[in-house]
């Protein structure tokens, strides 16, 4: 085999593959004999077909699989032998005739880049840090019971936190809305479901009070019609809804899975929980600083096109995928993501190297820590944990996602990290 390459780019390489002819014909025959002991034609016993028949009736397709083959072993060792990365799988391209006793063949592909030593003990990493408070538990335990709250009819004026039931219309000029009779609506007052103008007016109302006013709508109004206009608006309430929020008893623990323990089996499971997704939550703020730190540290590395062109349309497809969901169209190019396209394979290119280069090895406990906390938050986690080891892709992702998280965290191990202390809240919900 004879093997020379030339460089067409500054990662675009091409190979020139020479392969002696007659190891592609004793391929072929090698074949053809195989296929004669066990191909079935009319007219023809098993076994006897003879094997010009078997060249006529197969020859063409045998040698294209033999061709195909020949390339694959051979374009492995020819790259290999020249130390060749492939960064995506080669264009190849051949007349399949021989010459001079030889089969020659062209393979076309980007190489991955030479990164070398990459140092990360000069990134600046801010590293948030922060805690679940007993505060924060009582939080979250009054919104579950707010999620489960009931409502009662009561007589008395509508006010703040109630559920209220109203019909309206609004007079903006010549147009109005409906265009006969009035809309029915409902609200709980003061949660923003409706701008506050409207909102607020409902305040001190009783079932079968109607008043009259001029309002604006907000310009984001859902009705165009109506959106930053000002409009005589006539309201009717048709009743008043009050809260009740369930008592935490057993029957309420028992619809959260929980048989025994009472108030404090709950409390530390609603805990656990509320770690768990800060714990998620602290890891993903870390990897983006992290990543967005290295990325700009090797902001000239030369990437191949074609990652970033096969990110972008992953992308694409996701963001189709995500439209159609919502039963929406997506109108959006490859082109549109080719920035983020760029820092993901930069950043993947980056962390894979870091890794290699530091010996940081897939941690099989930590995949399957990973995996449970997944499936926790399913109905039926035992079906997830099968669905993952069942599906090779799936835990392909998994394990690329543990061995990122890994990185990550040996990164801003190594680097210049000072902790940033905020509260829960502040990491779950940030305000900006």
């Amino acid at each position: 085999m004879q093997v020379s390459v030339e460089n067409v780019g500054k990662l675009e390489r091409k190979l020139t593959v020479r392969v002696p002819a007659d190891q592609l014909d004793s391929q072929v025959r090698s074949r053809l004999v195989d296929l004669g002991r066990s191909v079935r034609l009319n007219g023809f016993r098993p076994g006897k077909v003879p094997a010009k028949v078997i060249e006529q009736r197969f020859g063409a397709q045998v040698r294209n699989e033999a061709m195909s083959e020949l390339i694959r072993s051979t374009l492995t060792q020819a790259m290999e032998g020249q130390n060749l990365r492939p960064a995506m799988p080669p264009s190849v391209a051949t007349t399949g005739a021989p010459s001079n006793g030889e089969i020659e063949y062209t393979a076309t592909f980007e190489v991955m880049p030479e990164i070398g030593t990459v140092d990360v003990s000069g990134l600046e990493i801010v590293r948030v840090a922060a805690d679940v408070t007993d505060a924060d538990v009582d939080t979250m335990i009054d919104t579950l019971r707010q999620q489960r709250r009931t409502w009662a009819l009561v007589e008395r004026p509508a006010q703040a936190g109630d559920m209220v039931l109203f019909e309206y219309s609004a007079q903006a000029g010549d147009y109005r809305f409906p265009t006969e009779g009035l809309d029915r609506v409902g609200t709980v007052v003061g949660s923003g479901a409706l701008f506050n103008e409207l909102e607020s007016s409902l305040i001190g109302l009783k079932a079968g009070d109607e008043q009259t006013l001029n309002l604006t709508f907000p310009a984001d109004f859902r009705n165009e019609h109506l959106a930053g206009k000002e409009a005589q608006v006539a309201v009717k309430l048709v009743r008043v809804q009050v809260p009740e929020l369930p008592t935490l008893d057993d029957g309420f623990f028992a619809s959260f899975g929980i048989g025994d323990g009472g108030l404090d089996k709950f409390r530390a499971d609603v805990k656990a929980n509320l770690e768990r997704e800060l714990k998620g939550t602290l890891l993903g703020r870390l990897k983006s600083e992290v990543v967005e730190k290295l990325v700009a540290a090797y902001s000239e590395l030369e990437l191949p096109q074609g990652m970033i062109d096969a990110e972008a349309n992953s992308l694409v497809r996701q963001a189709e995928a995500q439209a159609r969901q919502q039963g929406q169209t997506a109108n959006v190019t490859a082109a549109a993501f080719a920035d983020v396209a760029r820092r993901r394979v930069a950043a993947g290119l980056l962390l894979g190297e870091i890794a290699r280069q530091n010996d940081i090895r897939l941690d099989s406990r930590r995949v399957a820590e990973t995996l449970t906390t997944i499936a926790s938050t399913y109905e039926e986690p035992e079906q997830v944990v099968e669905l993952y080891n069942r599906d090779p892709q799936l835990m392909n992702a998994l394990q690329s996602r543990v061995i990122e998280d890994q990185v990550t965290e040996w990164i801003a191990d190594h680097a210049k990290a000072t902790e940033q202390k905020l509260g829960f809240n502040e990491v779950m919900r940030p305000t900006a």
